[in-house]
């Protein structure tokens, strides 16, 4: 009896991971929102001999991905979002400041995994990630008299994710996730380095998730 105990407990266990598992095969998307949030210390850059500290804003705008899953709970995601806009603020040793903003796209492409088997409330389901970041920056401008051009060049960086997924249907579930992005630009006035960007969000996001 207790043998027959034992294969009948095992036998259970390895069924209930099983039927949390994501199979091989399926696709999701998510679609959501995100919010940009650009770490405390941006940098300092030089315009016209004098050192800026930089200071980029933060910024939420509707976001989807997709993932597919090449094995059992394991997919590989692609985000992307609507441009982020970001307001960014130059200041000086002596308080001056000088205004400048810009848009940008950051698609993200993450190898994940999805945890299951685990006795957690609400069936809830956590996933880690890491990837790698390519953000392109667009319509760059900078408030310091007619005919300044500022630039700053696309990034390519590490990428990490963290969530949990609050499943509420068999293909259905509700998402809260973070990640952090390595984003590091050089900047640079009418073709003169400035020197770098370091804008590193974290980013936080909620969405929907479907099942296919």
């Amino acid at each position: 009896m207790k043998l027959q105990s034992l294969v009948l407990a095992a036998a259970t266990a390895l069924t209930m991971t099983t039927a949390f598992a994501v199979p091989a095969g399926t696709w999701s998307v998510a679609a959501g929102a995100h919010y940009v949030d650009p770490k405390s210390d941006n940098g300092t850059v030089n315009v016209g001999g004098a050192d800026y500290s930089v200071d980029v804003d933060g910024d939420v705008r509707p976001t989807i991905s997709g993932e597919y899953f090449i094995a059992n709970n394991v997919g590989v995601e692609l985000l992307a979002a609507i441009p982020f806009h970001h307001d960014i603020t130059l200041t000086d040793n002596a308080g001056n400041e000088v205004d400048a903003k810009t848009q940008h796209l950051p698609p993200t492409l993450s190898l994940q995994y999805h945890f299951d088997g685990y006795d957690m409330p609400m069936n809830i389901k956590p996933f880690v990630g890491v990837g790698v970041n390519y953000t392109t920056f667009f319509k760059e401008r900078v408030y310091l008299g007619n005919g300044n051009d500022l630039e700053l060049d696309d990034s390519v960086g590490v990428a990490g994710h963290i969530g949990v997924d609050i499943p509420f249907a068999d293909t259905e579930a509700f998402r809260i996730d973070a990640r952090y992005m390595d984003i590091k630009t050089d900047a640079s006035l009418n073709g003169a380095d400035l020197g770098e960007v370091d804008i590193s969000p974290w980013v936080y996001g909620v969405a929907f998730v479907k099942q296919f």
